[in-house]
């Protein structure tokens, strides 16, 4: 395969799935990962490779911003994540396996799991591990890797490749930007193929975001609003035809 052909190749991947991993880009074009990096540098236009994922170019927003910090994001609106939270625990059921993504979003959801529910819950991040640890009937699964202190959580291909082997009843995904025409987006490239993986591996799929993230754009998309079953703010759930 040449090279224009490789970039076709490339470009027609990602369109379909926003993020690839390096070796998973090598293996799909069939040559070295050595050849993709030089590929990617020569089409600074086109593609970005960026903490060992392949994105578009056109997927990371030129941007004032200093980044995600957890520390900085836990008090903003912290009352409508809360509510959010609310009205996503009102959906688990005992018995259930769970996912729970990362951020200060979903803590609330952690806390209002009944103490005497047996549920799984997997999670990648440790505000939400530390919540759950506490609950003597959660079976908790924590996905590890490279500590991440951005975000309190945790990156590695061993942890995508559990998602990819388990059944999960209801994935509550969180998010930095929801927007109709740029999709779902978040600060964190580490963060894309987990949250890929969950939503691969779930049965139901739902986004828990304050309204204060509509109509915003983050560093990289995840996945389209369509690819949820739901979006559930503080203002409640609303349901959707998941595509």
């Amino acid at each position: 395969m040449q090279k224009p052909e490789r970039l076709r190749a490339l470009a027609d991947a990602l369109a379909r799935q926003n993020v690839m991993r390096l070796r998973d880009a090598a293996t799909l074009l069939g040559v070295s990962e050595m050849t993709v990096r030089r590929d990617i540098a020569a089409s600074p236009g086109q593609f970005t490779y960026l903490g060992g994922y392949i994105v578009s170019a056109n997927d990371v927003p030129n941007s004032g911003s200093a980044g995600y910090s957890l520390e900085q994001e836990k008090d903003h609106f912290a009352q409508a994540k809360a509510e959010a939270s609310g009205f996503a625990a009102e959906l688990v059921a005992n018995h259930e396996t769970l996912f729970i993504d990362c951020g200060t979003t979903l803590t609330t959801l952690a806390r209002l799991i009944p103490n005497d529910w047996h549920v799984t819950v997997v999670c990648y991040s440790l505000n939400v591990a530390e919540i759950l640890r506490r609950k003597a009937n959660v079976r908790m699964i924590l996905l590890g890797g490279v500590y991440m202190p951005s975000s309190d959580s945790f990156s590695g291909e061993d942890g995508i490749d559990v998602l990819h082997r388990m059944g999960i009843n209801k994935a509550f995904i969180s998010a930095g930007g929801v927007d109709e025409a740029r999709g779902v987006t978040c600060w964190n490239f580490h963060e894309v193929a987990v949250k890929q993986a969950a939503m691969a591996s779930a049965v139901e799929r739902h986004l828990v975001v304050d309204t204060s993230k509509m109509g915003v754009v983050k560093a990289v998309r995840f996945s389209q609003i369509d690819d949820f079953d739901s979006i559930i703010t503080e203002k409640g759930q609303e349901k959707r035809q998941r595509q």
